[in-house]
């Protein structure tokens, strides 16, 4: 069976020794890039490699392009191949925050051409509350090579959202915490308020208290309102550098 949403821990618990499938620690701190793989290095899931926000998921900032810029694909590609990643490779990824950073793997590697990845439901956090165990062991594994297969159809650029003020072509949903969509309290971006015609969808509205995403049923009903009668098909989704967005894309 193949995951392409998310994935539970009994059900990853199950395949953690299985060959055809790779496990990615994405925890990262907006405020503290060192924290993540210093959470790593202290205890992470067994066979887990670890891939870091700034270096590895993103590109390289030129003062133009945003905090989190797309990565190279080619390089992104080569990245995960050197964890033994290929085209029948079944790739979890998980973090300590809701699967706010694993999402970003889990869109870049669909934007690849890969959809055999998932997100673990509930994290790191959901594993130890069940009791399963952490290892400090940094695994190794034979390199593979991951044919890239690039969907530029998944990305809009700067000049498709300006023609769209007026067009009305798509929606176009902010992930943001509503303080920071309506210009209060930004603490991370040089502008404070939002692209005019945007909707508000908080990414964390996607999750139960425990960190689990909240049941299919509630989040198409809450996601069809934030969508005031666009076709899912028709959405852009945003954030503040392109990772949160990621989160409204898989709980849609």
């Amino acid at each position: 069976m193949t995951y392409r949403t998310l994935v539970g821990s009994t059900i990853l618990a199950e395949h953690l020794q299985a060959p055809d499938w790779r496990v990615f620690d994405c925890r990262h701190q907006l405020t503290d890039p060192a924290a993540g793989y210093q959470a790593y290095a202290a205890g992470h899931l067994p066979g887990a490699f670890f891939l870091h926000l700034d270096r590895d998921l993103s590109g390289p900032m030129n003062g133009r392009n945003g905090r989190h810029p797309l990565p190279d694909p080619r390089l992104l590609a080569d990245t995960l191949g050197a964890a033994g990643v290929s085209a029948t490779m079944q790739v979890v990824a998980y973090d300590d925050a809701g699967g706010a950073f694993a999402a970003r793997l889990w869109w870049l590697l669909r934007w690849l051409g890969h959809d055999r990845v998932a997100v673990l439901d509930a994290g790191i956090t959901g594993w130890l509350a069940e009791g399963r165990p952490l290892t400090t062991v940094v695994p190794h594994a034979q390199p593979a090579t991951l044919a890239v297969e690039l969907r530029d159809d998944q990305v809009v650029g700067t000049d498709d959202v300006l023609a769209n003020l007026a067009q009305c072509r798509f929606r176009l949903i902010d992930a943001r915490a509503p303080d920071r969509f309506r210009g209060e309290n930004e603490t991370l971006d040089p502008v404070g308020g939002h692209i005019p015609g945007a909707g508000n969808r908080f990414f964390r509205d996607n999750l139960a208290a425990d960190g689990s995403f909240r049941a299919p049923a509630d989040l198409q009903r809450e996601f069809a309102e934030v969508l005031a009668g666009f076709h899912p098909g028709d959405v852009v989704m945003s954030c503040g550098s392109g990772v949160t967005a990621c989160h409204n894309l898989l709980a849609m």
